[in-house]
């Protein structure tokens, strides 16, 4: 059965996205079918200003409308504590929590030979470069909240070896995320409460 183009094209479309497969390309592209012009229209500009009318923050790399993003212009957050996370979606989780009063840094991934993503390809010299240049702020903490898997393991520890490497005389203090984040998992699905006991319950590394 030749389905017609336009339909087709919107099939293909939604199978390029992540975790969804042929059958659900499909029952999202005949539902859309179905909705009113305008709605799809709406869909359609929200799609379009993705990308066209958010930043990324020169400072910490979250996702904004402007630079710098509204947590680094906040005069109220402790500039003294970074929490380094892999994507912009665990700033949206941490801040849900409500808890969490310093600053972030965005890594965009994390280190994966298997995937050919090395230190170069993530946000690491730019938080390198935040601590060096922290003078009259000095960094007191850096909390690594990568995910616990082998590859937020690697980027922790390579995170360590590279702040160790600095000549400071404020060289901050490295933690990791405590217990209640099980090995393997993603903080993005990790509800609040456990965010919170991982947090408080972070460790030197």
């Amino acid at each position: 059965m030749r389905i017609a183009r336009p339909l087709q094209d919107a099939i293909d479309s939604f199978e390029k996205l992540p975790g969804i497969g042929p059958k659900t390309a499909q029952r999202l592209a005949y539902y859309l079918l179905h909705v009113p012009q305008s709605q799809l229209d709406d869909f359609s500009e929200a799609l379009s200003n993705l990308k066209r009318k958010t930043v990324l923050c020169s400072v910490c790399r979250d996702v904004a409308e402007r630079d710098p993003c509204h947590i680094c212009a906040d005069s109220l957050r402790d500039e003294g504590v970074i929490m380094v996370v892999e994507h912009p979606l665990d700033v949206v989780s941490f801040e849900r929590m409500g808890k969490y009063k310093g600053r972030y840094h965005v890594l965009h991934g994390a280190i994966s030979p298997l995937e050919n993503i090395g230190p170069d390809e993530i946000y690491i010299e730019d938080l390198i470069k935040r601590v060096k240049q922290a003078n009259g702020n000095p960094i007191r903490e850096i909390i690594v909240a990568t995910n616990p898997t082998m590859e937020g393991e690697a980027t922790a520890m390579f995170i360590k070896k590279e702040v160790e490497k600095l000549l400071t005389d404020h060289r901050p203090r490295i933690t990791r995320l405590g217990m209640g984040i099980p090995t393997g998992a993603y903080l993005e699905f990790a509800d609040e409460t456990t965010l919170a006991q991982a947090l408080e319950g972070r460790r030197g590394i």
